[in-house]
This record gives structure tokens, sequence and C-alpha cells, in this order.
């Protein structure tokens, strides 16, 4: 089978994930409500105890709750993949003339879409609020291409796990452990120089810092330096890694 008929198949499947969720409008209440919650509860709860006040806070903290949205956001593969092992539709598509990664593949593709709505419903909320950009419009378009990127990236992780675990509440569980210590320590929320030391060289290295450095440069027109090359690197790593691994059980399931 071709590479263009893996193509051909894998959009295929991305498009009937999609389909599903306009039957099923339930699946994007956490890409609704996430972006809600994180932004209020951190920058009105936090905002004067870090900054001094909300509104610079704001400025600050809204490119890395972002990041945060996303990578919470990615869940959503690994407990679908999950449930499907459950409910047997490895069975069916196994019984398909398609290639054999396509279905996962169209389920990373399909995400990608809740990483633009869920990103759309941050900055939205952050504008509404008082988040203000001076940089121009091919910055902002990297700024959130590289969360997407990260995103997208962190999918492969969860997809994995998805299919490891088959209980979708142990996806959840295993998925949390993952994301929690790595955007919450992270400069996400506060700079390294107000962290305690033996916290800041965790943070130093923690993909997460680096994306929401990126991120955070390049939407409010500081100077990027090496954070850019180096969110890239991260995102690039990841998949290299963890997309032949989730792709490699996922052909030994179907």
């Amino acid at each position: 089978m071709t590479a263009l008929w893996t193509v051909r198949h894998s959009l295929t499947m991305a498009w009937r994930n999609l389909t599903k969720l306009r039957h099923s409008p339930d699946q994007l209440i956490d890409v609704v409500t996430m972006p809600i919650v994180l932004v209020a509860v951190f920058v009105y709860l936090f905002g004067n105890a870090v900054s001094g006040s909300t509104h610079s806070y704001l400025q600050y903290v809204l490119p890395g709750i972002a990041v945060q949205t996303l990578m919470f956001t990615a869940l959503g593969i690994g407990v679908g993949l999950s449930n499907d092992q459950r409910n047997g539709i490895f069975d069916r598509l196994r019984s398909l003339p398609i290639a054999r990664s396509a279905p996962l593949i169209g389920y990373v593709v399909a995400d990608v879409f809740r990483y633009v709505l869920s990103l759309v419903l941050v900055f939205a909320l952050g504008l509404a609020l008082g988040f203000r950009t001076h940089a121009n419009p091919l910055a902002i378009l990297a700024g959130c291409g590289i969360i997407v990127l990260f995103a997208f990236a962190v999918s492969w992780v969860m997809a994995l796990f998805g299919l490891l675990v088959r209980d979708p509440a142990g996806v959840n569980a295993f998925s949390f452990l993952l994301i929690l210590p790595l955007t919450f320590g992270s400069n996400v929320f506060v700079p390294v120089g107000k962290l305690p030391g033996w916290l800041q060289a965790w943070v130093k290295i923690n993909p997460v810092s680096h994306v929401s450095d990126a991120a955070r440069n390049l939407l409010l027109g500081l100077p990027v330096g090496h954070s850019v090359v180096t969110a890239l690197l991260w995102s690039a790593v990841i998949v290299a890694v963890f997309g032949p691994l989730a792709t490699w059980v996922y052909s030994r399931r179907v």
C-alpha cells in the first residue's frame, strides 16, 4: 500500500472523527470549559500575588495557559482510543481494506481541530479580559503555531497511553501524572527567578518552559533568542520518539 493511500485513508478517518463531534457535541465540553476555568482561576487568584496586578499578570501568563490548556485537550485522544479498544472498534477496523496506521493518524489529525478551537477560546477570553499584543501578525501566527505543534507532539504520548491502558479512567490518571508536573513545574505561572533554587534546575530543562517562553516572546513581541529553536526541537523529539512507538503498538492491536 502506497504512502498516498495511507494519507488518503488517514484523512478519511480524520473526517470520521470530526463527524462524530457534530453528532456528539458534548465531546467539546472540555475544550470550551477548560480555557475559561484556567484563565479565570489563575489570573484572578494569583495575579496580584505574583505580579502586583491582574492585568500585568495576564500578559505574562496567558501564553503559558494556552500551552497548558492544549495539553489537557490532548487527553481526549488517549481516552478515545481506550474506549475504542473496549467497544470493539479495533476489531471492525481490522476488517477494512485500509492502511493499518490510518485510524491512529486520523485520530491525531482530527485532534488538531480541537487544539485550534481551544486556542481560539483562550485568546478570545484573554482579549476580553485585557490581554494585548504588539507583535506583528506573522509573529502571532508563529507563536500560536508553536503551541499547536507542541500539542500535536503531546497527542502522540497520549495516544500511546490510550493504547497501553484499556481503562479510560486509567488513561486519565496516567496522563494527569505526566501533565501536572510538566505544567506546574514550569515557568507557565511564575518566572524562573521567583522559584526556589532546587526547582529552577527542573524548570530550565522542562520542555513546557521552553514552549511557553517561545510563545510568550513571539506573542508579546519580545526577543526570542534560542527559545523558538529549542521549542521546535522538543516537539520534533517527542514526535520522533512517541509517534513510531504509538504506531507500533497500534499495529499490534489492530
